[in-house]
């Protein structure tokens, strides 16, 4: 196992990503972070190492449990990578999808007094 990777085609090959490009681009942009320290598309991996990739609204955190360079399928990803993407993490992505379902159509002019009470009571009630 002494095999050496990017990290952008580790990203691939895992499935965190769907093409090597876009990784490559979140490297470039910094939102792929090993140990805290924001890395670049040739930084080498090794297992053990705490990934952190940005996906907004959230921070997805990762272990590396294994390297490969080739794609793997989506039921062999998990022997490579371990998700540990803290719950309050993932709890930010459910409110946001609650969220969506108070979104407003554009035009409509501003929201109401009773829609702001609601939108108010919805959020203290979290």
């Amino acid at each position: 196992m002494d095999e050496q990777v990017r990290i952008d085609k580790w990203l691939w090959a895992v499935r965190l990503f769907k093409t090597r490009t876009l990784a490559t681009e979140e490297c470039k942009k910094g939102r792929i972070t090993i140990d805290g320290i924001s890395v670049k598309p040739s930084r080498v991996p090794k297992p053990g190492d705490i990934i952190k990739v940005r996906k907004n609204p959230i921070t997805y955190s990762y272990k590396v449990v294994g390297i490969t360079g080739k794609r793997v399928g989506a039921k062999l990803a998990h022997e490579f990578v371990l998700d540990i993407t803290p719950p309050e993490e993932l709890k930010i992505l459910e409110i946001r999808q609650l969220m969506s379902s108070f979104d407003r159509d554009r035009g409509t002019g501003r929201p109401t007094k009773k829609d702001r009470r609601d939108l108010d009571r919805f959020q203290d009630n979290d």
